[in-house]
Parts: structure tokens; C-alpha cells; sequence
């Protein structure tokens, strides 16, 4: 497709081809399962089902965070979930997740399993489950908490979906939408950069669910980690993104929950599947590769 090349859409929208980009082969205008698969069930209370991404992170972080905050209650079992490979159109997660998306939760602490999807529903189901644990109790903290929160629900997709699609993984490059969301998500880092010019966190003087759900989105952002789009989004700008950005990165809970379901990168920071907080130390990919005997 030429940049900016005139379309005339149809009266009615068929699909006729793949949309093309990166995610074609998983891109479809369908909801429901495409084969039967059952999901895996570990031994602890709750049982995750994702992958590394930005919106997978910030409920690894939400889970290491509450074990060091010593609820113990809170050990998880973490499964890989291939979303290039179309794992999450098998019928067990499509059960968990009737939406297709990444993260999925199994609350099986109680007397009935329960599904939490969506990854801000499952960041409040937990921090309720853990006496408001990452979220403030009092007024006014609680309501700016979760309206951060809330932002960042709703501002997320334009930076991965909108911005990051057109400047890294559709077909062609196209003026317009890279321009439009360019400016969406510079709009979007000033907004974050006035408010952590007036507070330590989001939600306040006290780190919350609102920085977890953040973080692994902008954090990654201003830090050139997604898109290879730093220089072109002057990041260097955004001084207080940048410092509560590096203030997160060295909490030690952060440092394991982003390494959890990730399967890419240097293999040491690859943890496809948490069971127990000793994988850290005998399961990165990189330890894995070193025990497996030769062929």
C-alpha cells in the first residue's frame, strides 16, 4: 500500500485478508476458541496464564510484590502462553478469557474457582484479596489510585495498539496514523511527567497498583525498551517518567515479576514458567539450556 494512498471503504466491511503486520496470523474478527486444549493446573491458590508483555508484567510484579510483602497466600503458579503461536484461542483459555487476551487468572483460593481477566480487574482482585494490599484505603489516595489506574486501562492501547502498530509492525510506513499517535502518546507521557513532577507515585506518596500497571508500559517506553522509538518520541524530555521509572526498576519484587513468562531476551532473564520462588535461581532459560545434555 502506497503512504497515504487514497481508500474508498465498502459499504460493507468483509474479511477478505489478512490484515497484515506482525500479527496477521492471529488477527481475526471472530471471538471463541480455534482448537480444543485444556490449561495446565499447578499446585498453589492461584494459577496465571500469560506472557512477558506489558500488560503481562504488571501482574508478575503485582504477584512478587505481595509475596515480599509477606502474604503467602499469594504463591502462583505462572504459565506460558504463546500468543504468536495462538495459544490463547485454545478452549481451556478461552474459558478463562472469553476475550483471547493475556493475562488470564484462576483464583482457586476459595471454595469455588473463580476467573479474573483483564489485567486492572485482576491488579484490584487481588490487592481486595490481600487487604487492599498496593491500594489505599483512605481518601483521597484510593480514588487517585485508581484513576490512574483507569487512565492507564484506557490510555495503554494507543501507545501499543495505535502507536506501536504503525511505527513498528504494520506493512508500510504511513504518515497520518504515526503522526496521530505520536502525538497521542507524547500527550500521554506529559501528562504522567506533570504528575510525577507533583508526587513520588501516582496514587501519591506510596507505590500502588497504579504504578504497576503503568511502569511496564511507559517505564519500557521512555527507556527505548519497545519500538525502537525513543530518539523519535525525545523520551530524554520526560524527567520525572524517568525517575520514577528507574525508582520501580530497582524494587527486587519488579526485577523477578518481569522476568516471568518472558520468552525473549538474554535467556537469563527468561522464566517461562514460575512454580516456586527457587525458579528464579535453577529455571531461567539460560540455567536450562546449561543442564540439558547433548544429543
Amino acid at each position: 500500500m502506497a503512504d497515504d494512498a487514497a481508500y474508498t471503504p465498502p459499504k460493507v466491511w468483509t474479511w477478505d485478508k489478512e490484515s497484515g503486520g506482525r500479527f496477521a496470523n492471529i488477527n481475526r474478527p471472530i471471538a471463541g476458541a480455534t482448537h480444543e486444549k485444556a490449561l495446565p493446573v499447578g499446585k498453589h491458590p492461584f494459577q496465571l496464564y500469560s506472557l512477558a508483555t506489558p500488560n503481562g508484567v504488571k501482574v508478575t510484579v503485582m504477584f512478587e510484590e505481595l509475596l515480599a510483602a509477606g502474604h503467602k497466600g499469594a504463591e502462583y503458579d505462572a504459565w506460558l502462553i504463546n500468543i504468536g503461536n495462538g495459544d490463547q484461542f485454545g478452549s481451556g483459555f478461552v474459558e478463562v478469557n472469553p476475550n483471547s487476551k493475556i493475562p488470564a487468572l484462576m483464583d482457586r483460593s476459595g471454595p469455588k474457582p473463580i476467573r479474573v481477566f483483564e489485567s486492572g480487574a485482576i491488579l484490584i482482585h487481588l490487592a481486595e484479596k490481600f487487604g487492599s494490599a498496593f491500594l489505599p484505603t483512605e481518601q483521597p489516595a484510593r480514588a487517585e489510585c485508581l484513576s490512574w489506574l483507569m487512565w492507564l486501562m484506557g490510555s495503554a492501547p494507543f501507545l501499543g495498539g495505535g502507536f506501536g502498530h504503525f511505527y513498528a509492525y504494520a506493512p508500510s510506513k504511513m504518515e497520518y496514523p504515526i503522526n496521530r499517535y505520536a502525538m497521542e502518546v507524547k500527550r500521554q507521557l506529559d501528562v504522567l511527567d506533570r504528575r510525577l513532577g507533583e508526587a513520588e507515585y501516582l496514587a501519591g506518596d506510596q507505590y500502588s497498583i497504579a504504578d504497576m500497571a503503568a511502569w511496564p508500559w511507559y517505564g519500557a517506553l521512555v527507556k527505548g525498551q519497545v519500538y525502537e522509538a525513543g530518539e523519535f518520541l525525545s523520551v530524554q524530555d520526560y524527567k520525572n517518567v524517568l525517575r520514577w521509572t528507574d525508582q520501580i526498576a530497582q524494587r527486587p519484587a519488579v526485577k523477578r515479576g518481569r522476568m516471568v513468562n518472558r520468552a525473549f531476551g538474554a535467556p537469563e532473564t527468561q522464566l517461562h514458567e514460575r512454580h516456586d520462588a527457587s525458579d528464579f535461581d535453577t529455571r531461567t532459560a539460560d540455567k536450562l539450556a546449561a543442564a540439558k545434555p547433548e544429543s
